[in-house]
Order: C-alpha cells, then sequence, then structure tokens
C-alpha cells in the first residue's frame, strides 16, 4: 500500500513539473541554459529507484529530495569557467595566497583544490566537523540529500578532515555548495565557497616570538569565551591574530587599502573562537565570512595532534555582488553574452563594474493556500518554485499569515514576482506557469488552495 502511494505521488509530481517545466522553457530564452524536457523533471520516485549524478549511481530512499532543477547545474562549476565572475574573484584570492605565502624552497604554502566532487557522505559534511546529530543544519528540509548517507554539500567544510587526513598544512578549497533557502536577488540553491584551512606546529608558531622555547600549544584547562580547553592562552592569541591579519591583507587586496573592518564574534560547531568579518562598503555594514581557530578534536581526528590550525570560508557570490555590484545572483549563470565579455579582462586585478542589463518589467501573482496540518516546510514550496517557474521568478516573500479562529487551520499568501533578465513577460504566459505551480502545490504539498 506505501509502496503504490509513493509511486502514485512520484508520477504525480513528475507529471505536474514535466508540464510545467514545457511551458516555463517556452517561455525562456536559451542563454538562461535550457536543458532537454526530461532534465527539469523531478527526481523524486519511489524509494529503490536510482539517481544518476557525475557518472555514479545513487539509491534513492525516504530522504532523497533532490529536483531536476538542482541536478541541472551541477558539474556547471561556474568558479572555473574562465572569464566568468565567480572565476576572476577565485583567481584573485589564489593569487594573492600565492604571493603572499611561499614555502621554505619558494613555492606556495598553500595548495589548491577546486575540482572536488560536490556529492560528499553525511559523515563527512556534519559528523566531521563535529556538528551533532540533533543540530537544525542537518535537516531535509535545508539541504539537497541523494540518500540518507549521501549528499550535495551545504559548504566546502565537508573536505577538510579528509584534506587534514592526507597530510596538508595550508589549503584552499573551492567549490558549488547546495542549500534550500528563499527565493530573492541574494539567494540561490546553489552558490560557491572559497574554504582555507592553515595549521601551525609549535616551531611554527612560536618562531620569532621571544623567550618562545618555554611556550606550550597544548594544556589541559576549562574551556572559556575567549579559548578551547585543550590550547594555550599564548597559542590561540597567535593563531588568532595570525588568521585576522591573513584575512585583513586579503579584503584589502580586493577591495583597496582604505577598507574598514570589524569582528563579530559569532559561533560555529568546528571552531571556536569563532568570528564574523563584516566591512564597511559604501556606509554599509556587510558580512563577507566566517573564520575561527579550529576545534582541536577535529583536528585531532584527522591525525594532526601536535598543530593547532585556524579555518574561514567566504562565499564567491557575496565578494562579487559587492565588488562588482552585480544586483541579483540569478545573473552567475545567465549565458547572456552581454553580461559575461564585461569580465573578459586582461588583467584579473583590473577594475569591473557591471553595467546593468535593461530591467524588463515585473510580473506579480500571488498564491494563498491551507497548510496541511502536518509536514509542511516553507522551503519545500520554495523548491516547487524553482522547479516550476525557474530562472523566472526572481523573487517569492510570504506577506499574509492567517490562522482560522474555528478550524485552526494557517493559511499562507505568497508574493511572486517574475521577471524575464533578457526581454518582457506577459501576464498570460506567467499565468500559465502559476496556474502549474497553484496544481503541484497542491498535489505535492498537501495544500489546500485559496485560488
Amino acid at each position: 500500500m506505501v509502496g503504490s502511494a509513493l509511486r502514485r505521488g512520484a508520477q504525480a509530481y513528475v507529471y505536474l513539473v514535466s508540464k510545467a517545466s514545457h511551458i516555463s522553457r517556452g517561455h525562456q530564452h536559451q542563454a538562461w541554459g535550457s536543458r532537454p524536457p526530461a532534465a527539469e523533471c523531478a527526481t523524486q520516485r519511489a524509494p529503490g529507484s536510482m539517481v544518476e549524478l557525475l557518472g555514479k549511481s545513487y539509491p534513492q530512499d525516504d530522504h532523497s529530495n533532490l529536483t531536476r532543477k538542482v541536478l541541472t547545474r551541477v558539474g556547471r562549476n561556474l568558479h572555473n569557467q574562465q572569464h566568468h565572475p565567480l572565476w576572476l574573484i577565485k583567481e584573485r584570492v589564489k593569487e594573492h595566497f600565492y604571493k603572499q605565502y611561499v614555502g621554505r624552497f619558494g613555492t606556495p604554502l598553500f595548495s589548491v583544490y577546486d575540482n572536488l566532487s560536490p556529492v560528499v557522505t553525511t559523515w563527512q559534511n556534519f559528523d566531521s566537523l563535529l556538528i551533532p546529530a540533533d543540530h537544525p543544519s542537518r535537516k531535509k528540509g535545508d539541504n539537497y540529500y541523494l540518500n540518507r548517507t549521501h549528499m550535495l554539500r551545504a559548504h566546502t567544510s565537508a573536505h577538510q578532515w579528509d584534506l587534514l587526513h592526507a597530510g596538508l598544512d595550508a589549503f584552499l578549497v573551492v567549490g558549488d555548495v547546495y542549500r534550500r533557502d528563499q527565493i530573492d536577488s541574494q539567494h540561490y540553491p546553489i552558490f560557491h565557497q572559497l574554504e582555507a584551512v592553515r595549521l601551525f606546529s609549535k616551531h611554527e608558531l612560536f618562531a620569532g616570538i621571544k623567550d618562545g622555547e618555554g611556550l606550550q600549544l597544548f594544556e589541559q584547562s576549562s574551556r572559556s569565551a575567549h579559548k578551547q580547553e585543550t590550547h594555550t592562552m599564548e597559542a590561540v592569541k597567535l593563531v588568532e591574530f595570525d588568521l585576522k591579519q591573513t584575512l585583513t591583507r586579503l579584503m584589502t587586496h580586493l577591495f583597496g587599502d582604505e577598507l574598514e573592518i570589524r569582528w563579530v564574534d559569532c559561533y560555529f560547531p568546528f571552531t571556536h573562537p569563532s568570528f564574523e568579518m563584516e566591512i564597511n562598503f559604501h556606509g554599509e555594514w556587510l558580512e563577507v565570512l566566517g573564520c575561527g581557530v579550529m576545534e582541536q578534536q577535529l583536528v585531532n581526528s584527522a591525525g594532526a595532534q601536535d598543530r593547532i590550525g585556524w579555518a574561514f570560508g567566504l562565499g564567491l557570490e557575496r565578494l562579487a555582488m559587492i565588488l562588482y555590484d552585480i544586483p541579483d545572483i540569478r545573473l552567475f549563470w545567465c549565458e547572456d553574452e552581454r553580461f559575461l565579455k564585461q569580465f573578459c579582462v586582461s588583467n584579473i586585478n583590473q577594475k569591473v563594474k557591471f553595467q546593468p542589463l535593461s530591467k524588463y518589467p515585473a510580473v506579480i501573482n500571488d498564491i494563498s493556500f491551507w497548510l496541511p496540518s502536518e509536514n509542511y516546510a516553507e522551503n519545500d514550496f520554495y523548491d516547487l518554485v524553482r522547479t516550476i517557474g525557474g530562472d523566472l521568478v526572481e523573487k517569492v516573500d510570504l506577506i499574509d499569515k492567517f490562522v482560522h479562529p474555528k478550524t485552526h487551520k494557517t493559511s499562507h499568501c505568497y508574493r511572486i514576482t517574475y521577471r524575464h533578465m533578457e526581454r518582457t513577460l506577459s501576464q498570460r504566459e506567467v499565468r500559465h506557469i502559476h496556474q502549474a505551480l497553484q496544481e503541484a502545490a497542491v498535489q505535492l504539498l498537501g495544500v489546500e488552495g485559496r485560488f
């Protein structure tokens, strides 16, 4: 009974999304990277079926929640496409690290890994980073799971343990990461991160410190807001100083010497103490990265018990949008030459200011429905909107919540802004997509329409 119900639900999903995708494709220009019809259908099927990804097959189960919309983006590797704005940021950071940090034999201190598979195990993505089993970041509603044991990485930190275990002590990791999220000009289910890790031996950390021979990396004490229980205060302060100095140099390299920076204390499961860096850009304080002293338990488990280190992670889209004044994150996936040619520069450090493409008028439609009594998550709705509306959807706002005084049922009303970035959309063509979304929401999310 359960198996047949799942199959019926999967068939309905594929039918509805296929129907909607056909409509949506008819109204999107080839420059937006349209794919053959089958590629846009949802992958959600009954347990026991397989999903093919990057040459491997993965069995699906009750945790599988990938959509074809997301799968068509896997392997695009925008950060490795020459003259793409994300490639420019990556190359600028890489060049800076190569020049500033040189090993004993004149070779770069930091090695770079920018082509690691985005498919990781849940152990790599969570457990290796000491993320508790009940931590909210593991939620199915926030991640893209192939099944209960494999997923698309939610951060490049998923590779930290493996690289440390291989004996590396200074490296950069760059790659695409995947998170289910809201829909607006700043958020997309795929974005790109750059991660850095550096470890220090006792000799490396205290070299040049007067009377440093007597200083130690480790002690057994109590954890405080300023240090871990296994670290000496001297070691932590030197690692923290090196980390902040490294990041200050990087940001002034990218933004200029006059950049104003401040540090905000924060929490990450895999670093302590932890910080966020904010920069003052055009009079506004913007958070640009997270960092901290690596949890010694993580370092020890990877086989580097005699070392202490720092790590940081930043979003390439975030930096590119600030540096190049790019207003909409969807543009990074655009194949329009008017966008891409603006970043074809002979020198990667050349200043570029994005010249906006013509902004075509928006078409706005609302959708409201009663929520099911259980198992509704907003990210499921956002994922459905992305799958059916594709990159025609500029943003989705929850504009009203209402609880019926008698039935106690909850109603949500969302405002969906549709805007094509290359031509004007008509209300008629958007209506077809919007109606398909209404049908899919009822069939797949179990909502009761108020259309």
